[in-house]
C-alpha cells in the first residue's frame, strides 16, 4: 500500500509548500498532489507534523564516517557503516572515497563498492577515487610514496565498475588529455584535484571531458594576477561543476562568496570530504599510520595541515545559509539536485517530483534531521 507524506512543508523549486501529500510506493515518489486528493486517503498516512520535507542529500566526497575510514577498510561493511552515520544527517547518496593507495587497495574498494550495489547497501552510488594519479606539489595530506602517474596500465582498473558512479580524481599534468578523454568516454567523471596545473592545461583538459573540480580552492593552483591557474580556469568555465566543504575553514566564506559571482551557482556543489569522526565523538584517529586530530570542523594531521573534514551535510547547507547568504531552497539544491546534476542522475535523485527515487529528509526549522527515506525506506534518527 502506497504511504501518503501529509501536514508537511514540501520543497517544489524555491518554495516551501503546505498543503501537499506525498504518495511513494516500491521506492519511488507516485505523486505530489493536494491532500483532498483521494489517492492521499486510501494510503497509509505519515504526519510529517509540519516540518520540512526536502529532496535527500547526496554528497560525492565521503572518505567516512561512524568511526571507520574507507581507505582503512575498504569493505562493503565499512560502506555500510559511513552510508549509517552520514544518514542520520541527511545524506541519502554518497560516493565512498579512497585516497591515494596502492592500486591493489583500488582494486579491493572497487570490489566493495560493486558488491554493495549489487547487495542494495542503503544511499551507495559508486565510488570516488581521490587519487593516486595527483601532483606531488598539491599533495595535502596524500602520502607521497603512494601518487604515480596515470598511464594505461591503470585504465582498465579505473572503468571496472560497471554498475553505479565512478568518479576519479586527478591532476591533469599527470597524465595526457588523450587518457582524460578515454575515461571520460567509459563514463567515468574526471574530476581535477591535487593539481598544480596551469590554466592552459586545464582548458585543455576541459576540453577533453574534465567535468568538475574537487574542493575548490584547496589543494590546487591559485588565482594570480599573471597565471589563473586551476582556480582561475575553473570560475571561468560555466559547464564544469565545483565540489565546495562549506566549514567556514576550508575556504573562507568571504572567497566562496566571490566565487560564486564568477559563474552560475548550479554548478557548485556542497561535500563534506568527511572522515572517521562524522557521527561519533572521537577527537583522534589514524590515516595510512598517521595521527589525525579533529579541530572542530576540520581534521588536522601532525604538521597542522587540514586532513579532510569533521563535517556533516545538513551542517553544510546550515553554513550555505548562514555564511554564504544563500536561501534555503538554493542551500538544498547544492546539497541534492547540482551533486544529481553532476552525476548523471537528475532524472531520478534530488527533487521531490512524480518518478523520482523516494529519497527524502525530513528537519525542522534548524535544518535538524528527524526522519530520512531512502528509496521510500524510513529511518527515524530522533
Amino acid at each position: 500500500m502506497p504511504i501518503a507524506l501529509l501536514n508537511g512543508r514540501v520543497l517544489r523549486g524555491k518554495a516551501l509548500v503546505e498543503g501537499l501529500c506525498v504518495l511513494i510506493a516500491d521506492g519511488r515518489i507516485l505523486a505530489v498532489v493536494p491532500e483532498a486528493d483521494p489517492r492521499c486517503h486510501s494510503a497509509t498516512p505519515r504526519d510529517l507534523g509540519g516540518r520540512m520535507l526536502l529532496p535527500g542529500f547526496i554528497d560525492i566526497q565521503v572518505n567516512g564516517g561512524g568511526g571507520v575510514l574507507f581507505n582503512e577498510a575498504p569493505t562493503v561493511q565499512a560502506i555500510r557503516q559511513i552510508g549509517r552515520a552520514h544518514r542520520r544527517f541527511g545524506t541519502t547518496g554518497f560516493l565512498p572515497t579512497l585516497i591515494s593507495t596502492d592500486l591493489e587497495v583500488v582494486a579491493q574498494a572497487i570490489a566493495a563498492a560493486r558488491e554493495a550495489l549489487a547487495a542494495g547497501v542503503p544511499g551507495v552510488l559508486g565510488i570516488h577515487l581521490e587519487g593516486p594519479f595527483l601532483n606531488v606539489e598539491r599533495k595535502g595530506v596524500h602520502d607521497p610514496a603512494k601518487l604515480r602517474e596515470l598511464d594505461t596500465s591503470a585504465m582498465g582498473l579505473l572503468t571496472s565498475l560497471s554498475s553505479g558512479i565512478t568518479v576519479v580524481t586527478l591532476a591533469p599534468e599527470m597524465t595526457t588529455p588523450h587518457s582524460i578523454r578515454q575515461l571520460a568516454d567509459a563514463g567515468v567523471l574526471v574530476s581535477a584535484g591535487h593539481t598544480n596545473a596551469t590554466h592552459a592545461q586545464i582548458v585543455e583538459a576541459l576540453h577533453h571531458g574534465l567535468r568538475g573540480f574537487t574542493h575548490l580552492f584547496n589543494a590546487m593552483s591559485p588565482l594570480t594576477s599573471r597565471e589563473p591557474g586551476v582556480v582561475g580556469a575553473a570560475l571561468e568555465d560555466d559547464s564544469s561543476w565545483c565540489g565546495v566543504i562549506a566549514d567556514g575553514e576550508h575556504i573562507a566564506p568571504a572567497v566562496l562568496r566571490l566565487a560564486m559571482r564568477c559563474k552560475p551557482l548550479n554548478r557548485f556543489m556542497l561535500v563534506t570530504d568527511a572522515m572517521a569522526s562524522v557521527g561519533t565523538g572521537t577527537r583522534s584517529f589514524r590515516l595510512q599510520g598517521r595521527k589525525i586530530t579533529v579541530s572542530g570542523s576540520v581534521c588536522l594531521d601532525e604538521d597542522g595541515r587540514l586532513a579532510g573534514s569533521n563535517i556533516d551535510m545538513a551542517s553544510c547547507v546550515r553554513n550555505a545559509i548562514a555564511l554564504l547568504g544563500l536561501p534555503l531552497a538554493e542551500a538544498v539544491r547544492m546539497a541534492s539536485l547540482y551533486p544529481a546534476q553532476f552525476l548523471g542522475l537528475a532524472h531520478e535523485l534530488g527533487r521531490i517530483e512524480p518518478g523520482y527515487r523516494a529519497n527524502l529528509v525530513l528537519a525542522d526549522d534548524g535544518l535538524n534531521v528527524l526522519e530520512t527515506w531512502i528509496d521510500g525506506q524510513p529511518a527515524r534518527d530522533r
